[in-house]
């Protein structure tokens, strides 16, 4: 029986510091050791439970033997993005929660070992940079986040001409304006994207689909089939008193601010209020994103104010246990109800209702319920609302016969990612709302498959 190798980390007291990555990963005796655990099951559930399909077992056997590259090549074919989803990916629900190794002991560690492998390869000036013969078919890609990529390394593979269409202006979407540099630095997902640019793919900057150009206009530009991987982007706010005040932050333009922007630099030019007492309301990885951000530009106190318990909290368990190392306050069963101001419109503190869990709501969690006799006001200069975003309607409105559901979000075949219009395809968050990075690659996946198959009968 052998442990299984936790990762090294940074020490609390530097991390907190700095947006240095936290995660240190594996040294090579760490990933051949953790590989050795791997049982090589037969049935092999992990590779069922992998959204994109990676063989598993194939690859950790590779790096038990220290055959690293080969290892890369494992992985690569069925995931473009390793490195990042070695990192954000939540392990824990997906191939690590059904590892047989897990049943009498801890599951291999999945993840780690992916990331140890793409972070050898490149480490050893390896590069993907290989030309495909072009077929001279043009497809658009809209989104230049986990869908747009996916569905892009997919497409290089099969020798289209691949325009991607970006409405900021970095590449990445929420890998490089929503995750904080501590969980996924910034040079992993330019390292990513030019691996693209240097296949082949293009990419257009500061272009919105819906404004600056339409759907129409891209056909009329020669392009047989449009994936729409715009993401969500669109903040919720819960409509409660004092949410207009100075100080009250989306957490989606908070950690724009801080990620894309550079708030956090001291000579940058986007300003960030840099609050001491901070809640941030909401209990997934955004909420954590954004409370842990908060710490590092100087907070004394953060809070995260959760209305469930820490059982329902959705946050990713290892982003958890790091905030609860750095000091984030967990305030569970705890809802917010106001927001108030002092004289010159600036937060100035929160009132909060005590919650009780009742029966399942639809989405199988406990419905929690208000107890109006116990609340409590919390002094707060700041407050970050992280409870989720929908999809921009711009690019919607601006097309005809696209059907959404009530809540923005573009209806699709599920198997073949293809929308209410012919040869136009969507996939990820535009599709399903909030979700996980590798849930939207495994859209464009099927995007990329689909779209190939639909060209390659019409020649």
């Amino acid at each position: 029986m052998i442990d299984r190798v936790d990762m090294r980390a940074l020490p609390v007291e530097i991390r907190i510091q700095s947006f240095e990555e936290v995660n240190l990963g594996y040294r090579l005796e760490d990933a051949m050791l953790e590989a050795s655990r791997c049982l090589h099951c037969k049935h092999q559930p992990c590779v069922s439970a992998c959204p994109v399909g990676i063989d598993i077992p194939g690859f950790i056997k590779k790096v038990s033997e220290n055959r690293l590259d080969e290892a890369y090549q494992v992985i690569f074919g069925a995931s473009s993005l390793p490195a990042v989803c070695g990192r954000v990916c939540p392990q824990e629900t997906q191939c690590e929660a059904v590892c047989v190794k897990g049943i009498k002991d801890k599951p291999v560690a999945i993840g780690h070992l992916e990331r140890f492998v793409a972070d050898h390869y490149y480490a050893n000036e390896h590069n993907k940079t290989e030309l495909f013969i072009s077929n001279k078919k043009k497809v658009a890609i809209v989104g230049s986040g986990p869908a747009g990529l996916s569905c892009a390394h997919d497409l290089l593979d099969k020798g289209y001409h691949v325009d991607l269409y970006e409405a900021l202006h970095e590449a990445g979407g929420v890998l490089t304006y929503g995750i904080p540099a501590f969980r996924l630095p910034k040079s992993i997902v330019k390292r990513e994207v030019q691996s693209l640019l240097d296949r082949g793919c293009h990419i257009h900057f500061d272009v919105i689909i819906g404004k600056t150009l339409t759907i129409d206009d891209l056909h009329d530009m020669g392009y047989k089939a449009i994936f729409v991987a715009t993401g969500a982007g669109l903040p919720k706010f819960m409509g409660i008193p004092g949410e207009m005040l100075s100080g009250v932050y989306s957490a989606n333009e908070f950690l724009t601010r801080v990620n894309l922007m550079h708030a956090y630099e001291k000579n940058a030019m986007t300003p960030i209020k840099r609050g001491k007492r901070v809640a941030v309301i909401g209990g997934g990885n955004v909420a954590l994103d954004a409370a842990r951000c908060a710490l590092r530009l100087g907070a004394s106190i953060v809070y995260i104010i959760y209305r469930r318990s820490r059982s329902e909290l959705p946050a990713r368990l290892e982003e958890v246990i790091h905030a609860e190392e750095e000091g984030i306050i967990f305030k569970f069963l705890t809802q917010i109800k106001e927001i108030y101001g002092n004289d010159d419109g600036q937060v100035k503190s929160i009132r909060c209702v005590e919650m009780t869990l009742g029966e399942n709501d639809a989405s199988g969690r406990p419905r929690p319920i208000e107890n109006p006799h116990k609340q409590k006001v919390i002094p707060i200069d700041e407050v970050i609302m992280a409870i989720g975003t929908t999809p921009n309607p711009l690019l919607i409105q601006s097309t005809q016969d696209l059907k959404a559901t009530k809540h923005g979000c573009l209806i699709v075949n599920e198997q073949t990612m293809e929308t209410s219009v012919p040869m136009i395809f969507a996939g990820g968050d535009v599709v399903t709302g909030s979700a996980t990075v590798i849930l939207a690659m495994e859209a464009g996946k099927k995007a990329a498959f689909t779209i190939d198959q639909r060209l390659s009968s019409n020649q």
